[in-house]
């Protein structure tokens, strides 16, 4: 079972209608009204902390607010012609809406001003947002990360051409070992092949180094202290597993670990190995 990776590196800190994180999100409670309901709907926006009104600082692929063209940047200002002074306000007015529900969103962008009709959809659980956002995108590049064991690639663009699995992982993460050791006889079988498996932790590099080469990691390996490139692959359980293909876009991602995971991963990669 993925082990939950600590607020620092969260991105997708699920509330109620929003997400809220990427070091400036507006980690906001949501209101008591949806605590004894069924499916709770959800925009699916990373809310801001502004001024006046909610600012989006990430709107999730394939989510309500998505789907109705709501865009980064943008400031929701009203809601059903309602004022929105911040971002407490949109969560505690959508929590009282229903699943199914149609809101017209008002938001500013500048000296622009769009009113959007957006049909509120049951929230996803925080896995199936992760894979929402990240499958079929290209993949974020890695920032301010320092090798710790091996040949760690100093862009992703290094790998272009191979097939990736990017494990993020932690040296106190029982499944994250096992997981490793799967792993490693992945990349002993299809490493001639094209295939490139690299490991990311936020912890110091000290920690990182010495736990590797202890343990004898079979992969290379590096530290993400500051969790820039973590938090831009919105991880929040460990282990994870990006798959990512030879053009730079995400294909898969495996959270936890267990049997069909692990042939799950097999699969992607012989499949992605055998495209052009």
């Amino acid at each position: 079972m993925a082990r939950r990776a600590g607020l620092r590196f969260l991105r997708v800190a699920i509330l109620l209608v929003a997400l809220a994180a990427l070091g400036v999100g507006a980690s906001v409670a949501p209101s008591a009204v949806a605590q004894s309901r069924g499916p709770r709907p959800w925009l699916g926006v990373v809310l801001e902390r502004t001024g006046v009104g909610a600012r989006v600082g990430h709107v999730v692929r394939g989510s309500p607010a998505d789907n109705a063209a709501v865009h980064e940047g943008d400031t929701i200002v009203a809601l059903d012609a309602r004022p929105m002074g911040d971002a407490h306000d949109v969560l505690d007015y959508v929590a009282a809406r229903q699943v199914g529900d149609r809101v017209e969103l008002a938001v500013a962008h500048a000296d622009e001003r769009r009113v959007l009709r957006v049909l509120l959809s049951a929230m996803p659980s925080p896995d199936e947002i992760l894979r929402m956002d990240l499958i079929g995108a290209p993949a974020p590049t890695w920032t301010d990360i320092a090798s710790a064991t091996g040949e760690f690639p100093e862009t992703l663009g290094a790998l272009r051409g191979r097939v990736v699995l990017l494990d993020f992982w932690a040296t106190w993460c029982g499944p994250c070992r096992m997981m490793s050791s799967n792993l490693g006889a992945l990349q002993a079988q299809y490493g001639a092949r094209g295939l490139s498996v690299v490991g990311l932790s936020t912890e110091d590099l000290q920690r990182v180094t010495s736990f590797a080469r202890r343990t004898s990691m079979p992969y290379p390996v590096a530290s993400d202290e500051s969790a820039e490139t973590t938090r831009s692959y919105g991880i929040a359980n460990l282990p994870t597993v990006v798959v990512i293909d030879k053009h730079g876009v995400v294909r898969d991602v495996a959270i936890g670990y267990d049997a069909a995971s692990a042939a799950r991963l097999e699969g992607a990669v012989r499949q992605l190995l055998a495209e052009r």
